[in-house]
């Protein structure tokens, strides 16, 4: 078993309709034809193209539906070490789980966690779409992939220290949870041959808190005993998303006499919690903040990678609106011509003035754009919309944005 790829390692990730039947038995024949037939200036990098085969020899490749090629380095790759990561997509919709509570002498159902089987419909693409600095979600996947490698191979935690417990933070919007969900998706894909089976279970930490005092502690050890159940068969690969620890591990010595009790119950049940499962080789904790500054100091020691997520740099705003552009030309939105426009002085305004804006702001400007339209341009009547008057108006929503942000008084949230 080998969880870690070289540096130089070309990915081609392999999206199989259902069609194939058993995936396990057809597996070595499709790669065969895959590297028989593929070439690299067919594809582009770290973008899905969906994949047709038109030749009569192979009709294996028919049950190819989508491509993915990806490296840590696309000018320097080795072409004699290509990986194949082949899957099928899990198409069982996600399941909300609910706890009842009998707590106070009322009967309620609180949403504990959602639960996917990956790889899932609903994240595919989500990856190559987040932008953000130059290797940071290659060194994450890397970090995940060697903590699941270490914990397989049975290393001794007590003289190589490993939790598996990954923490993003940074401001609102700059898509932390996106990641974690999206790494858990790519997981899924690389390690099919060591786990059958991925689980993403995201717990939803603000349900957890009951209105009855005492409750919420043993609401956690009920979920944390679900998770307990699917980690049992070594076969899945079980990843727990907390979103917004700071809920569920709010900083003990910041509590106040008047704070419920419950509160540090809360606190105390979740580590107990993670220390119980992290013997498990086969579960990894992602876990995000936006104010990692509350968080309690034993979580926080528990965490290997603490990384920040901040805002978009130019080049990433840049990324964004490119990005955008595209999926509006695709979808025959925008006009496909014109991709000089994106060496104009407008383009580099707009990009310059998005600084300080999230990733989650920037991306619903183009809805917003078009409620700028004047009646002259003829929106949505027209067929087309030329991306020059487009930008324009992306500026114009870009700056109504900032302008309602400030008054509101949430920065470029």
């Amino acid at each position: 078993m080998n969880l870690i790829p070289s540096k130089k390692a070309l990915h081609m990730e392999v999206c199989v309709k259902p069609s194939i039947g058993r995936l396990s038995e057809m597996e070595a024949p499709l790669k065969e034809s895959l590297k028989r037939y593929l070439t690299f200036d067919q594809l582009p990098f770290n973008k899905t193209v969906k994949f047709v085969f038109e030749g009569d020899d192979c009709d294996i490749l028919r049950h190819v539906d989508s491509i993915l090629m990806e490296s840590a380095n696309e000018r320097d790759f080795d072409v004699d070490n290509v990986l194949f990561h082949l899957f099928t997509l899990q198409r069982r919709p996600m399941e909300l789980e609910m706890f009842d509570s009998e707590a106070g002498g009322d009967s309620e159902s609180i949403p504990a966690s959602n639960h996917w089987l990956l790889p899932s419909p609903q994240f595919m693409g989500l990856w190559e779409n987040l932008l953000f600095e130059p290797g940071l979600k290659e060194s994450l996947l890397k970090f995940a992939l060697s903590a699941l490698a270490l914990a397989q191979h049975q290393v001794d935690p007590n003289v190589i220290a490993c939790n598996r417990l990954l923490l993003l933070h940074g401001p609102p919007g700059t898509g932390k949870t996106s990641l974690c969900k999206a790494l858990a998706q790519k997981l899924s894909i690389y390690a099919r041959p060591t786990f059958y089976c991925t689980h993403l279970i995201e717990i939803n930490s603000h349900s957890l808190f009951s209105k009855w005092f005492s409750e919420s502690g043993k609401l956690v050890m009920r979920l944390f005993a679900k998770i307990h159940e699917i980690i049992q068969d070594s076969q899945n690969l079980v990843c727990v998303l907390i979103d917004e620890v700071e809920s569920l591990a709010y900083a003990r010595n910041c509590m106040s006499s008047q704070e419920p009790k419950d509160a540090m119950r809360v606190v105390n049940a979740l580590l107990t919690q993670l220390d119980n499962i992290k013997g498990k080789p086969n579960v990894l904790i992602l876990a995000t903040s936006n104010l990692a500054e509350t968080i309690d100091l034993a979580f926080l020691d528990r965490a290997d990678i603490k990384q920040y997520i901040g805002l978009p740099n130019e080049l990433a705003i840049r990324k964004i609106y490119e990005s955008m552009v595209y999926e509006l030309k695709r979808v025959g939105i925008l006009d496909g011509g014109q991709d000089e426009i994106f060496e104009n002085q407008l383009l580099h305004e707009l990009i310059t003035s998005s600084q300080g804006m999230s990733g989650r702001s920037l991306r619903k400007l183009p809805f917003l754009a078009l409620t700028f339209y004047d009646e002259e341009d003829n929106y949505p009547n027209q067929p087309q919309i030329r991306l020059e008057v487009f930008i324009r108006y992306l500026l114009q929503a870009m700056k109504k944005q900032k302008e309602d942000h400030q008054l509101m008084g949430i920065g470029g949230e």
